[in-house]
């Protein structure tokens, strides 16, 4: 069982490396505190990985995949669009407590429909159909984890060294672009 495990770990690990969650915990974690975008993503991916194990391959039938890159064009374009036209004195305002909820928020929500009904969770979905469901759940898990650690580190470590009005900048373009590559995939 530890060895399926472990394959389970490496393939979604693997999977997820330079995939939009992990860039979106780089975004938010290099303006955000990282520990916040962590514990949203964390929490979004254990509950994606709940489901996937629980629903099974049916969960994609739930929301036609037309529909999920529908949402999250919508969703990406907001928050690029926020981004680039935000100004610092907005954020200067926030208290700690509403910026903590935020950003947590923030980085739940992105994640949570950007990857849902994603291959990596559909990838969850097929290894609990022949695998411990507790077992696959907590490796995919840990995976996505992981990845989203990384992404933050990364994000924080060397994206800090930027201005936070170019960031804002380069967070809305990155935020719209993924907005224009979801909107695509509805055409």
């Amino acid at each position: 069982m530890l060895l399926k495990s472990f394959w389970v770990f490496l393939i979604i690990f693997l999977a997820e490396i330079g995939d939009k969650s992990q860039l979106v915990c780089m975004t938010l974690s290099a303006k955000h505190k990282a520990k916040k975008v962590l514990f949203g993503s964390i929490l979004a991916f254990a509950i994606l990985n709940f489901m996937a194990v629980q629903a099974g391959s049916l969960l994609s039938g739930f929301i036609p995949e037309y529909y999920l890159n529908i949402i999250v064009s919508v969703l990406f374009a907001g928050f690029g669009l926020n981004s680039l036209f935000s100004k610092e004195e907005d954020e200067e305002d926030c208290s700690e407590v509403k910026s903590t909820k935020h950003i947590i928020f923030t980085s739940f929500s992105l994640i949570f429909i950007a990857e849902l009904g994603d291959k990596t969770q559909l990838t969850v979905a097929t290894m609990s159909s022949t695998q411990s469901a507790v077992s696959v759940w907590i490796a995919s898990t840990l995976a996505l984890t992981a990845t989203s650690a990384l992404g933050v580190f990364l994000g924080a470590r060397f994206l800090t060294k930027i201005k936070p009005s170019l960031l804002h900048k380069i967070s809305g373009v990155f935020f719209l672009v993924m907005a224009a590559i979801f909107a695509v995939r509805v055409i």
